[in-house]
């Protein structure tokens, strides 16, 4: 077996597909991490947050879209990285996510920058190491390398589904 079928069957076994193709690529502190690019709506500059009481830290309110009102997360805190002060590159990836109930919705990521959209093939992509069973790597569907670089391949659907705090229909 070769090595883009074992990874990919690794992928399968873990729960999650490895899928070769085009990923909006973007950063968290200095290291990058990429989501289909189908699931990507739009990108769009910081704007006015509006609060929502008893939701945990990474959910950090709801934003209005055009007259749509979106929950907005955030990745630094969901994925446990430390805290940064906005800059000018930090923005919002809207994405269209699948909530726990099956529903599609729109949610904002926030990140500190978006990179590029990049093309990985099957050879790009690993499964996700074995960090040991402390360490919570749910989210991550792969590894891929690009340039020397390693980016963090995250699966934004599984991110919403283990907390449930992203559908609307649950915010008070």
């Amino acid at each position: 077996m070769n090595n883009s079928a074992t990874a990919q069957q690794a992928g399968h076994q873990a729960g999650s597909a490895i899928q070769p193709g085009k990923y909006l690529t973007f950063t968290l502190g200095d290291e990058s991490y990429g989501i289909p690019v189908l699931k990507v709506r739009e990108i769009i500059r910081l704007c006015p947050i509006t609060p929502v009481a008893n939701m945990p830290d990474h959910i950090k309110g709801v934003i209005n879209l055009r007259g749509k009102v979106i929950p907005l997360v955030d990745l630094r805190a969901k994925l446990r990285l430390p805290i940064a002060a906005n800059h000018d590159r930090t923005c919002i990836v809207v994405t269209q996510i699948v909530t726990p109930a099956g529903d599609q919705q729109l949610c904002g990521m926030i990140v500190d920058g978006v990179e590029e959209v990049a093309n990985f093939t099957a050879a790009d992509i690993e499964p996700t190491p074995d960090f040991g069973g402390t360490i919570d790597a749910q989210f991550i569907t792969g590894m891929a390398k690009a340039g020397g670089v390693v980016k963090t391949l995250i699966d934004l659907d599984k991110i919403s589904a283990v907390d449930g705090t992203i559908t609307l229909k649950e915010l008070p």
